[in-house]
């Protein structure tokens, strides 16, 4: 696994948690709402992407 990964996951962490917090503070809560969701979905691809990779290698490991 890379670190990059990481990092890359805890920037979009730290920039929907600003983003939520600025929304929720203008009083637009759905919109603060629909931020975190897609901040989550975004990093959810990413692992997914990782997993997937993971898969490939080890059926190459194992000749599958």
């Amino acid at each position: 696994m890379e670190i990059d990964l990481l990092f890359k996951i805890a920037a979009i962490g730290i920039i929907v948690a600003v983003l939520h917090q600025v929304l929720v503070r203008a009083g637009r809560e759905d919109q603060a709402m629909m931020t975190t969701l897609t901040g989550l979905v975004i990093v959810l691809a990413m692992v997914v992407r990782e997993i997937s990779s993971l898969f490939n290698m080890v059926k190459t490991l194992f000749n599958l």
